[in-house]
């Protein structure tokens, strides 16, 4: 199982970043050992001091594939939740300055929560999807797939050109503006629609 995270997919997020729009989706991966579920705690690694909560749509592909036409393509997920993409900013924005990957700000352990996933027809479909963030019982994100400058559809026929997508690997489609630092103690807790889907802690 891979996890694969779409970055720059809501073009008011691009640009508060500072970050042009893409015209390609822009993807890179998670290991294993970074999804955490059962709304267990993250725990703030002790290399960063700047983490960040991305809020996003995770779906979850259901069918092996390589290679996918777009107008195939729903029929590799029916199931949809939500992820939250943590970043060590601090650390993305030293590797971006020197022009490296920085897997080591968006890979490491435990940076990536995922609720758990029901039906696209639970979820009243997938174009049209509201989800937020709730930090300490604030807003502090929300966005609705139709934003999305690339739909689920699109992604998957452009990551499979470059790897073959297997049953199980879960997908982050982008996360929307508002997102900010998070610190030892937080709560957060995320819904799609009126649905709470994860209610975790910061430790």
């Amino acid at each position: 199982m891979k996890i694969i995270c779409i970055g720059r997919n809501y073009t008011e997020h691009a640009k508060e970043l500072n970050n042009p729009v893409p015209e390609k989706p822009v993807f890179f991966l998670k290991p294993d050992s970074a999804l955490v579920l059962n709304n267990r705690p993250f725990f703030y690694p002790s290399f960063s001091e700047d983490v960040h909560h991305e809020l996003e749509l995770v779906i979850r592909i259901h069918r092996l594939g390589r290679s996918i036409p777009e107008k195939f393509a729903h029929r590799y997920y029916s199931e949809i939740g939500l992820g939250v993409d943590f970043t060590a900013r601090d650390l993305q924005g030293e590797m971006k300055k020197k022009g490296l990957p920085w897997e080591i700000a968006k890979g490491f352990d435990y940076s990536a929560p995922v609720s758990p996933l029901i039906s696209l027809e639970e979820a009243g479909g997938g174009g049209d999807l509201d989800f937020h963030l709730e930090l300490n019982g604030q807003t502090v994100q929300e966005g609705n797939s139709r934003d999305m400058i690339f739909s689920f559809d699109r992604i998957i026929a452009y990551v499979s050109q470059f790897m073959t997508l297997k049953t199980g690997d879960l997908i982050f489609t982008g996360t929307p503006p508002g997102v900010g630092p998070v610190k030892i103690g937080d709560h957060l807790e995320c819904y799609l629609g009126d649905r709470k889907m994860m209610d975790f802690f910061v430790k």
